[in-house]
């Protein structure tokens, strides 16, 4: 095992295209050492060639990847010192689970007493020793995908691949295995590139998440700064679950907070990272959960509008109300034991948690 776990791992101009179609453009990336980089996107948006390019399976067209700043493009995928681990294990059904985890060892030539040794520590650190002269179709999904892991980890790879690792576990199993594998890439301490359409997968794994879209980085950050700060619309919506209210910039408020004409004639005042002109359009987001209702207007951002549907989800309760102007906004309150659901048709007001606030972006 090499003294230094994690490698950084840098893309620079990574173009992709076939024919006339462009699938990766222009992605400019830097993961540093040990850390965790969810690529997160809607299929198609370019993840998965971004990850082959990464690997060496496809050469890319146009830019360079580098591995602690040196080029590996002219490198074979055998030779980039790259693991991945994908969403259906890929584990050798003929051979134990010691005999997985060694197989790559075996193919670089690795002496037999120091392979047994490496394989030995392996299955420890995913905690299957006792499983070690079983075969594939002998474990679960989870087991599996733990040797699959254990087998990449084996021959000290500089950078991790995860492609959709745990698309094929039920809800509960993949928990499981989301927690385990943060622990493992922790303690291993190696640099990982997760792909994932997952959102939550994401958001509760990653250092940083980048969130893609046609090819694209639409926004790279932290999972909290994606989730509270997201720079474009797109990443707003894609990520957890937010109202989005058409609406058209009119003024600035004393403090200079843009303030935003809503259908029915509602202002509010807004917060943009992008410039905002009046009588430009845009769309006003804010998530359900940042919303609190009330019987009488607290405030001057606080929106009026009658209840259409409750739905309760356990400890919350999700409210459907209908706006002036007949636009729909949902929000989400905590539920109180024993406390009666607002009726159909009952009045009241939506208002911004003082910690949050509306967001708006160009239209």
């Amino acid at each position: 095992m090499s003294g230094q776990r994690g490698h950084e791992l840098q893309l620079e101009a990574i173009t992709q295209r076939f024919h006339d179609f462009v699938a990766v453009r222009d992605i400019n990336l830097r993961i540093g050492a040990g850390e965790l980089v969810a690529l997160l996107g809607p299929s198609g948006c370019g993840k998965s060639t971004l990850l082959r390019i990464i690997s060496g399976f496809m050469r890319q067209t146009e830019g360079r990847v580098l591995f602690d700043g040196e080029p590996v493009d002219h490198l074979s995928p055998s030779r980039r010192g790259v693991g991945i681990v994908f969403q259906n294990y890929a584990l050798f059904p003929h051979l134990s689970i010691r005999q997985n985890i060694a197989y790559g060892l075996e193919v670089q030539g690795v002496a037999k007493a120091k392979r047994d040794a490496r394989v030995d520590e392996m299955l420890a650190l995913v905690h299957m020793s006792e499983f070690a002269g079983r075969f594939p179709r002998q474990l679960s999904g989870g087991q599996q995908q733990r040797v699959a892991l254990a087998r990449c980890l084996a021959v000290d790879p500089k950078i991790l691949l995860l492609d959709e690792p745990f698309g094929a576990l039920d809800k509960n199993l993949r928990l499981d295995m989301q927690i385990e594998v943060k622990r493992l890439q922790r303690e291993y301490g190696i640099t990982t590139v997760l792909v994932t359409h997952d959102q939550e997968e994401a958001l509760s794994m990653a250092d940083r998440v980048a969130v893609m879209s046609r090819g694209r980085v639409e926004q790279i950050a932290s999972p909290t700064d994606i989730y509270d700060r997201p720079a474009t619309l797109f990443v707003n919506q894609f990520v957890g679950s937010t109202n989005v209210l058409d609406g058209t910039v009119s003024t600035a408020d004393a403090d200079g907070s843009p303030v935003v004409a809503l259908a029915g004639g509602r202002r509010i005042r807004v917060a943009s990272d992008a410039p905002l002109t009046a009588g430009s359009a845009v769309r006003v987001s804010i998530r359900p959960e940042h919303l609190h209702l009330h019987a009488e207007a607290p405030g001057a951002d606080a929106l009026p509008g009658a209840v259409q549907t409750a739905l309760p989800l356990g400890a919350l309760v999700v409210y459907d109300l209908a706006l002036e102007g007949g636009a729909a906004l949902k929000v989400s309150v905590p539920r109180q034991r024993g406390e009666a659901l607002l009726p159909a048709g009952a009045q009241v007001w939506a208002a911004p948690q003082p910690s949050a606030g509306y967001r708006a972006f160009p239209a």
